[in-house]
């Protein structure tokens, strides 16, 4: 049985940090990409960031390049989401999930287990 579980979320003001965890069980991690997406009310769910299985490789989405960096401790079996600079429009509920390749994809398509959510909300 996979398991994500997401952490960090919660309120901040404009301009200000968070990070993410996302701790995962029951499949080799390390063998694996991970992916951060996330969700605003009434939108689609949106790839923000992939690292590959090794860390070597990172993509982002436009939208929060040079504002958030992933990266992941196979030891631990977990995958971070450093977000600074944060915004309003970074609000939504953020996710987690494991690739079924070594090196990020960028849809939801490619990705086949996820995490329950955790909830990021930026205040202005």
């Amino acid at each position: 049985q996979v398991q994500l579980v997401e952490s960090g979320g919660g309120l901040v003001q404009a301009g200000g940090s968070l990070r993410l965890s996302c701790a995962a069980s029951g499949r080799t991690f390390s063998r694996y990409a991970m992916g951060w997406f996330r969700q605003a009310p009434g939108k689609a769910r949106e790839f923000i960031a992939g690292i590959s299985w090794s860390g070597g490789i990172t993509a982002y989405a436009d939208s929060v390049k040079g504002r958030f960096t992933i990266s992941r401790d196979n030891a631990k079996n977990t995958v971070y989401l450093q977000m600074n600079s944060l915004k309003p429009e970074d609000t939504a509920v953020y996710y987690c999930a494991i690739d079924r390749s070594l090196t990020p994809g960028r849809t939801r398509g490619e990705y086949d287990y996820w995490g329950q959510g955790t909830q990021v909300t930026v205040s202005s």
